[in-house]
């Protein structure tokens, strides 16, 4: 707890010459009467009322207290502050052309794709991660964010549809899509800064080849994991029919030896992933990077906490009252 006015804690300082002046003066003050032989009260006990009188000094102490804490102004400890954790800068570059629909992986590539990759990140809760989707075009998903609660909704709602709709150019654009990942690590202070990009084919669309864009993040100290999604030989494919689905078998065809030159350049790992097991088995193993610091700013917001103290002073008041007006009545 921190206090918005902490120069009025010194007036508890006061309480110092209060206490004096009720041990010295106040009982000296205090109504007496004389008795020629005080012999038969001797072995007497006080009455409880007696034993109550300090109670209302006390009552006059906790409200005083109480009312210098609430002019303090109490609020819970949150503000803006920069802490120093361990982590790495990652993009993760996903093809969501209309092929990742094949279903060779449970229940299609796309799903289990997302599935592994927000495994991934709930495992890696102090990185600084990013999403970048490309099909025939390349675009920023998510900027690179400690928030992983919006990362990994932003990543729940990327959909394949968005080229089978038309919204942009169905293909796969390997090069333009590690060059937007390898964008926004461009400016990165950390010392690790990856790429992990995953696609089911060949670079058949793009204004940047991948071997161009490999030397870019090579230039930059980026490295690059790649991997190759998609079983061997042909993989089950849903295509859409007049009334309803009609599945056929699609070749795969995936440009390993891109993906291998792309790694090899920027001193990353080539993987292929044939099912579900395996795309886990390499995403863990890619978990095992080097970490480097990172300063992260946290906002959360300053609540006041005066009330319970107020409260606090008003029972006080009330309860010394009414004992004065009762228990500890003074007759003129």
């Amino acid at each position: 707890m921190e206090f918005a006015n902490k120069e009025y804690l010194f007036l508890l300082l006061l309480l110092i010459p209060y206490i004096i002046w009720y041990m010295l003066y106040r009982r000296r003050s205090e109504p007496t009467m004389r008795l020629s032989d005080t012999e038969a009260f001797r072995y007497a006990s006080p009455g409880w009322r007696v034993r109550l009188m300090p109670l209302q000094p006390l009552l006059h102490t906790v409200a005083f207290v109480m009312v210098v804490v609430v002019l303090a102004r109490p609020q819970t400890s949150n503000s803006w502050k920069n802490e120093t954790i361990e982590g790495i800068d990652i993009m993760l570059a996903m093809d969501v052309s209309t092929s990742m629909l094949a279903e060779d992986l449970r229940p299609n590539r796309m799903e289990a794709a997302k599935t592994v990759a927000s495994e991934f990140i709930n495992g890696r809760p102090n990185d600084n991660i990013g999403l970048s989707i490309f099909a025939g075009e390349a675009f920023t998903q998510c900027p690179m964010t400690t928030d992983h609660g919006s990362l990994l909704s932003l990543l729940q709602s990327v959909r394949t549809d968005i080229a089978a709709r038309g919204l942009i150019e169905d293909g796969t654009a390997i090069g333009m899509g590690l060059a937007n990942a390898v964008s926004r690590l461009k400016d990165s202070k950390a010392k690790s800064r990856v790429v992990i990009l995953l696609t089911d084919g060949s670079n058949n669309r793009g204004d940047i080849s991948p071997l161009t864009a490999a030397e870019i993040a090579k230039s930059l100290g980026i490295r690059v994991y790649t991997i190759g999604v998609g079983t061997n030989g042909t993989a089950r494919y849903p295509m859409s029919v007049a009334g309803g689905t009609q599945y056929v078998n699609m070749p795969v065809e995936i440009d390993t030896k891109t993906l291998s030159d792309i790694a090899r350049t920027t001193n990353g790992d080539f993987y292929r992933a044939t099912n579900n097991q395996e795309l886990e088995r390499i995403y863990q193993e890619i978990d095992q990077l080097e970490k480097s610091k990172l300063n992260v700013k946290k906002y959360s917001r300053r609540y006041e906490a005066y009330q319970p103290f107020a409260l606090a002073a008003v029972i006080a008041i009330l309860l010394e009252l009414l004992l004065r007006i009762t228990l500890f009545r003074k007759l003129p």
